[in-house]
């Protein structure tokens, strides 16, 4: 009697989880392909953003923040602070404002192509530096 009720559900549900998974890859390279493009507008080797924790120290270089700041990384709630302070330093040294590193953290998936594909240059450290 419910035969076919049980595997339309099994199928809707696969499929559903299908287009979750492809929607998540896609955003996965989206992400690394825009990291890998804002690293080498930085003048550092785009490959240093696939790299668990280097990458973090590459970004660390990047904004200008000492190496030790990767220890605030691992403390919790803590790590939330400097997140926010090292992503509106990023914008900063890209020429952008605190909205926009703001931007970066909220919507990663606007403002990392924004940054990678759009004509912000590299300028480094400059007057108004967060921290």
């Amino acid at each position: 009697m419910y035969e076919h009720g049980y595997s339309d559900s099994v199928l809707f549900a696969l499929l559903s989880s299908g287009i979750f998974l492809l929607i998540l890859f896609l955003f996965i390279i989206l992400m690394i392909v825009c990291t890998w493009i804002v690293y080498s507008k930085a003048d550092r080797p785009g490959w240093a953003s696939i790299i668990p924790i280097y990458n973090t120290v590459v970004l660390l270089d990047i904004v200008q923040k000492p190496i030790w700041w990767i220890i605030l990384f691992f403390i919790p709630c803590v790590n939330i602070v400097f997140i926010f302070i090292v992503y509106i330093e990023l914008a900063n040294v890209f020429g952008k404002g605190t909205g926009f590193g703001l931007g970066l953290i909220f919507l990663p998936f606007i403002f990392w192509p924004i940054l990678a594909f759009g004509s912000a240059q590299y300028e480094g450290y400059r007057i108004n530096n967060v921290l």
